[in-house]
């Protein structure tokens, strides 16, 4: 590793953490780092604590102990401005979406940029209708209710109301979960454009293996309180582990059909 390579600071630090909730102990000595540019999978069993340590990066949730950095600012530790820094440097689209019901699609995706009052409304318009684009909304469903829209299309606005703000970081929850086979697949392949086009370090939950394995640079796997496996996802899959092996077991199938 070079100099340059090694005085890079990931753009989430994760050390030591701890996440209890009464006697219940969900995270122990957990690690986790990841560098821009990365598409992190984040994956693991049922109580396994993958939202609640998002929500943890988000500074939604607090640790018990350990420390959660995001672009270098500790997150338990920020004082309402750098909270407010942070969140106009990240994005997150929801499971189902979360668009509001009483406003429009263009509503919708320009709500953050009017939040910050810095620009006209005419130009946060156009803004809004670009980030429509970007996420393959035509025009002519900006005034559409979120009520009028499909899954995907929810889906849809929802990414392009998260990128709103140009984001460096992007979460997403469950991203493909409630679509059909085609509007999963066109939907991975705008993440994977967006991620290149915007330079945008990623870290998404998901159970499904289509996505995580089209998209994932690594996969991060929560079992029994750690990260237990994190790297690229061909290392990860070959760790010996109960989750490891029971969830990707389709995806093995899959890999030796196709070889044999």
């Amino acid at each position: 590793m070079d100099n340059t390579q090694a005085n890079v600071q990931p753009i989430i630090e994760i050390d030591k953490l701890w996440t209890q909730f009464g006697q219940t102990v969900i995270h122990q000595d957990l690690d986790l780092s990841i560098n821009a540019g990365e598409i992190v999978g984040l994956v693991g069993g049922s109580g396994s604590g993958k939202t609640t340590l998002v929500r943890q990066v988000l500074g939604l949730n607090r640790p018990t102990k350990g420390t959660v950095k995001v672009f270098g600012v500790d997150v338990s530790k920020a004082d309402v401005d750098q909270m407010y820094s942070l969140q106009n440097r990240w994005g997150m689209l929801f499971q189902q979406g979360a668009l509001f019901s009483a406003l429009t699609v263009l509503d919708n995706v320009a709500l953050p940029m009017r939040e910050l009052r810095a620009l006209p409304d005419s130009l946060i318009r156009d803004a809004a209708l670009l980030k429509l684009q970007m996420a393959g909304i035509g025009p002519e469903h900006a005034l559409k209710m979120p009520s009028d829209l499909s899954g995907g299309m929810i889906k849809r606005v929802a990414l392009a109301r998260a990128l709103s703000l140009e984001p460096e970081l992007l979460f997403l929850d469950e991203p493909t979960a409630g679509l059909d086979p085609a509007s999963s697949a066109a939907f991975i392949e705008l993440i994977r454009s967006l991620h290149k086009d915007m330079h945008l370090t990623v870290v998404m939950i998901t159970h499904d293996l289509e996505p995580l394995l089209a998209l994932s640079t690594k996969i991060a796997v929560l079992a029994d309180k750690h990260v237990i496996a994190y790297d690229t996802p061909e290392k990860v899959m070959k760790v010996h582990h109960p989750f490891i092996t029971s969830f990707f077991l389709t995806a093995r199938n899959v890999e030796h059909d196709t070889c044999g």
